[in-house]
């Protein structure tokens, strides 16, 4: 027996802590399920999703391939164009507002009312977000911008106020001591170390944010998203397969490109 599987034996065992740990999830998992019920699972509802999978068999290929206003490709780059500038919105407001946040460069009771500010942004759902400009800004793609860039924020600044504060302290205090103001600390002593990962996290935010700016489309805030609960509520399957192939393309381009660029941007 070697002396490692010897340290394995003699390690102590908590198996306490594992059976008190299974349990718990086991009694989680079946309250859950009482929640799921199948009794409105009919021949109706197996129809209709072998009538979504013909349409994605066999999709509206004009649709998909024209080059109107109404078609595919045009949803999709204006649903693109939503995610992009969004994000673009987000990342430029969020870095002010994590640097207000940061606990080692900012006073506590700032960066603490700067927090609450940022948690109470993350609370609301996007969707309540899009209601809500709509009613200000109206239906349309700029609703959806101001969406996307409002979302953004919590989740850029959340991240952006955790780099800031893993910061090696030295260099704040080496900027001290010569007599830095804040405003040079921040420009000329952390910027230029955090400016690759808050673009990477920037760029991971906007494939996120691709799928964000399609849901919103279904409270009428632009995009892709009302083409296609258009074509679902009425029954146009073909239409409906148009939407969702060209969707993925989209995404998955999108998200192989994005992980490309935040490798090398991590990596160097």
């Amino acid at each position: 027996m070697t002396t490692i599987e010897k340290q394995l034996l003699a390690s102590p065992r908590n198996h306490r802590y594992v059976l008190t740990v299974t349990a718990i999830v086991l009694i989680l998992f079946a309250w859950s399920l009482s929640a799921v019920s199948f009794k409105d699972v009919n021949q109706n509802g197996l129809a209709i999703a072998l009538n979504i999978l013909r349409g994605i068999v066999h999709p509206d290929l004009d649709l998909l391939f024209s080059v109107s206003k109404q078609s595919v490709l045009y949803l999709l780059v204006q649903t693109t164009a939503i995610a992009f500038l969004g994000t673009l919105v987000g990342a430029v407001l969020s870095v002010p507002l994590a640097f207000l946040a940061a606990s080692n460069i900012m006073p506590k009771p700032i960066a603490w009312l700067t927090r609450m500010l940022l948690i109470l942004i993350r609370t609301i759902p996007a969707l309540v977000y899009g209601l809500m400009f709509i009613r200000v800004s109206g239906p349309g793609p700029f609703a959806g911008v101001l969406t996307i860039g409002l979302t953004s924020i919590g989740m850029l600044s959340k991240l952006y106020v955790d780099a800031i504060e893993e910061l090696d302290k030295k260099v704040l205090e080496s900027m001290t001591s010569i007599g830095c103001t804040t405003f040079e600390k921040i420009r000329y002593g952390i910027i230029p170390q955090l400016f690759s990962l808050f673009l990477s996290v920037t760029i991971y935010r906007f494939d996120m944010n691709m799928r964000e700016a399609s849901i919103l489309g279904l409270v009428g805030a632009g995009g892709i998203g009302a083409p296609l609960i258009f074509a679902m509520n009425s029954y146009k399957w073909n239409q409906v397969g148009s939407i969702l192939i060209g969707l993925v393309i989209l995404i998955l381009l999108i998200e192989w490109f994005s992980n490309k660029l935040r490798s090398k941007l991590v990596q160097g």
